[in-house]
């Protein structure tokens, strides 16, 4: 099972803290490139809006790792530690290659230096090739405000003259190929989908193992903490329903839909569905 093994501090090369980050360690090594970096302000953002097409890329033999911006301490319902261990238990589900947790404010975190040099050391880390992230706007101010900071920290990410260091070793820049948005709680139009369908009930079983937020099947011992909009039961119903959605568009049964903020490039039209 993957557990948050320890706390450490990533420090710029001048030595300034920029993060206090959980990590979640499972049997494999921490340090590896990654294809695919899925990064969320909130544990369970990527479960909910991403996690059908992380499955489908594990499938096809791709690393992919998680990177939770905040521990999503001012939630309604659990707290932090809770949280902690949820996604922890979400990650086992998935079978991603690790997850870390960069430790900013929920709801209170900013775009600014401080931020982005937080985020820095983990994108140079893993090296992903693709970079998913928060929506470009939603109900929770928190989405698009990250989304402007995750596209941000990954295009400073490739210049030389920021330097970081992860673990007391230099880092070299890297810039990701692509930052994909994936599209949460309001329907915004997507401008790609992907096909989810094979791994609709993985991606559920990932959702439940947030069970203090949802409407889980062994999710009894939240039943006395205050209703929100997303912890009943016609959530997950809006939830099957919008993969339905998002299918439909292509002919998928169910799928996830993603934003871009510049064209994507195509050299077979051929490859399109």
């Amino acid at each position: 099972m993957l557990t948050p093994a320890c706390r450490r501090q990533v420090r710029t090369c001048s030595g300034a803290v920029s993060a206090l980050t959980l990590e979640y360690v499972g049997t494999r090594t921490r340090h590896m490139k990654l294809d695919i970096l899925a990064i969320g302000v909130h544990p369970d953002d990527v479960e909910l809006s991403a996690s059908g097409t992380i499955l489908r890329h594990i499938a096809m033999g791709q690393k992919v790792g998680l990177l939770d911006l905040t521990r999503g301490e001012l939630g309604t319902r659990g707290n932090a530690d809770i949280r902690d261990q949820e996604a922890a238990d979400a990650a086992k589900v998935l079978g991603v290659s690790v997850r870390h947790n960069v430790g900013l404010k929920d709801g209170f975190f900013v775009q600014n230096e401080a931020s982005i040099r937080a985020i820095i050391p983990f994108i140079r880390q893993y090296q992903p090739n693709i970079v998913l992230a928060n929506a470009i706007s939603d109900r929770h101010p928190d989405h698009g405000r990250a989304a402007k900071l995750i596209a941000e920290a990954c295009f400073l990410s490739g210049l030389s003259k920021i330097e970081t260091n992860w673990e007391g070793q230099s880092q070299e820049k890297w810039r990701p190929k692509n930052v994909y948005h994936y599209i949460q709680d309001y329907q915004l139009h997507p401008d790609f989908v992907v096909d989810i369908t094979p791994y609709m009930d993985q991606k559920m079983k990932s959702i439940f193992a947030y069970k203090s937020q949802f409407s889980a099947p062994d999710s009894e011992q939240y039943a006395e903490e205050q209703k929100t909009p997303i912890s009943g039961e016609d959530f997950m119903q809006f939830m099957y329903a919008k993969a339905r959605v998002f299918g439909r568009y292509a002919g998928y049964e169910f799928a996830e839909g993603f934003n871009v903020a510049k064209p994507i490039g195509v050299r077979d039209l051929g490859d399109l569905d």
